[in-house]
């Protein structure tokens, strides 16, 4: 039986047309992915992001067509955004590699007459420790200051602060924030972003940790964790692998 549908999907996948078409080939990925790697779920068909053409063609800019393993949690960071259009206060990342979070974020508040921060070492990560496992390494996912400037330069209002955090954060102390992005993938470097921007938050601000949510960060969740205990507010654990915190 199995053998049959799946000659029925190859055949609809070959052969019929429109949405049938790409059901079917959906269905035959699944099966095939199924096959190779159980652990992997597939969604419902259909997804009405995956064919936002603006949005891939920002992606694609910055990424290339041949890895979108983050456009998800980028597309979700675009739409958080939302929560906090009408709030005072600046926008900061921490962690920016070469701008892709950054350049979304300057992008929604185009004209707002927002600062934008940028904390990054450039020179990649930090010296990890025991708690972050043994995934990454010192100076992984190192990015050119150059690079990032390059790619946010139309944005009016972008600070750099380079330098390994929490040391250039001082820069910023008077500041309150809206939006912080902290992609920075190890526990000390998170912890520390926490425990500077999170009393800075304007009410409503947006926390959004990128790292939180994967096996080779386990550094960034222990971070995010240990450092909302006791705290009012909740962690949401989003299936993009983001943990997300509402300031109240």
């Amino acid at each position: 039986m199995k053998l049959v549908t799946a000659l029925g999907l190859a055949w609809k996948a070959a052969f019929s047309k429109g949405m049938e078409r790409e059901f079917a080939r959906y269905m035959l990925a699944e099966r095939i992915c199924k096959a190779l790697y159980p652990k992997y779920l597939f969604s419902d068909f259909g997804r009405i992001w995956l064919e936002d053409r603006a949005f891939l063609d920002y992606f694609e800019r910055f990424v290339g067509t041949d890895n979108y393993h983050s456009a998800d949690r980028k597309y979700l960071l675009r739409s958080l955004l939302q929560l906090v259009k009408h709030l005072p206060g600046d926008t900061a990342e921490c962690g920016a590699y070469e701008g892709a979070s950054s350049y979304l974020i300057c992008e929604f508040f185009a004209g707002a007459g927002k600062e934008h921060h940028v904390f990054d070492s450039f020179e990649g990560l930090s010296a990890p420790e025991s708690v972050d496992g043994s995934w990454w390494h010192a100076n992984d996912l190192t990015a050119g200051e150059e690079i990032l400037k390059r790619n946010l330069a139309k944005f009016p209002g972008v600070h750099t602060y380079r330098g390994w955090i929490p040391a250039r954060f001082a820069d910023v102390a008077e500041r309150r924030f809206c939006v912080v992005h902290i992609d920075v993938d190890l526990y000390s470097p998170t912890r520390d972003s926490l425990e500077f921007f999170y009393p800075r938050m304007v009410p409503g601000g947006l926390i959004v940790c990128d790292d939180y949510g994967y096996t080779s960060c386990p550094g960034a969740q222990k971070a995010l964790d240990e450092f909302m205990a006791g705290k009012p507010e909740g962690i949401v654990h989003a299936p993009t692998g983001q943990g997300i915190v509402v300031k109240r």
